[in-house]
């Protein structure tokens, strides 16, 4: 989720599955700005159904002990808010996560979605450990939310970068939220360096540096934008299923 122009409404666009950082940043807006969504209202939808997105590529019946194991890295930005909420819905789906937050932004919003994991009793990690296989051995899945469009590594410290470093080695599954941490969401810069998530939960619409993703599975988590909004932004997505909150690219 995320600052410019969007499309001229007198203009009908061709249909397209991808949002350029500036048509994300427009579509994030008029959620906020006309439909009056609460930024909190916002990153909780996008938390849970990023949390579901999870169980659906790995249920829980199917799962060992340490497979439930999850180890959800979050940044100071928005991207790593939804992560906290993520994380939450994980416990309440009988998952066992972890967090590791280097990097605490003293934004409200963030406190208190800190405070509800806490309460919960998840647990903080104090460092990540550098040695990689410790990582592989502990958990079943990293979930990425450390970075989200538009904001570059070095933007958010040095412990982010090099948790950012470590996730690249890691042999045990990731799964990114809204883009692949330190990719250009345009065009998917440091897409050959960078992490290779096997899973990517675009949310709202995917941006187009999911255009490089080549992982296992792919969700888009945006049913809560409006039919309106998705035409306005002449947005081709599958349909959701059922009641379900996120749907398979």
């Amino acid at each position: 989720m995320s600052g410019a122009a969007g499309p001229d409404p007198e203009e009908a666009p061709e249909e397209q599955r991808f949002l350029s950082a500036a048509e994300a940043a427009a579509l994030e807006r008029e959620l906020l700005e006309d439909y009056r969504f609460g930024r909190q209202q916002l990153v909780e939808l996008c938390g849970h159904a990023s949390a579901v997105a999870v169980t659906k590529v790995f249920p829980l019946p199917a799962l060992s002990r340490k497979q439930r194991m999850v180890l959800v890295v979050c940044g100071p930005e928005q991207n790593g808010a939804v992560g906290l909420v993520c994380a939450r819905h994980l416990r309440v789906f009988e998952y066992e996560p972890t967090i590791f937050y280097p990097t605490r932004s003293l934004d409200p919003l963030h406190r208190d979605l800190t405070t509800q994991c806490e309460k919960m009793d998840i647990p903080f990690l104090s460092y990540l450990p550098t040695e990689v296989q410790l990582i592989n051995n502990a958990y079943g899945l990293v979930v990425d939310a450390v970075l989200g469009p538009g904001v570059e590594p070095g933007e958010v410290g040095g412990p982010c970068t090099r948790a950012l470093a470590t996730l690249k080695l890691l042999s045990i599954p990731l799964v990114s939220l809204d883009i692949p941490s330190g990719w250009d969401a345009e065009t998917g810069g440091d897409a050959e360096d960078g992490l290779r998530p096997d899973v990517l939960v675009s949310l709202a619409a995917p941006k187009r540096c999911a255009g490089r993703f080549s992982g296992r599975h792919h969700f888009v988590a945006g049913r809560f934008v409006p039919d309106d909004v998705r035409r306005k932004f002449a947005l081709r997505l599958p349909g959701y299923t059922g009641t379900d909150c996120v749907a398979a690219l």
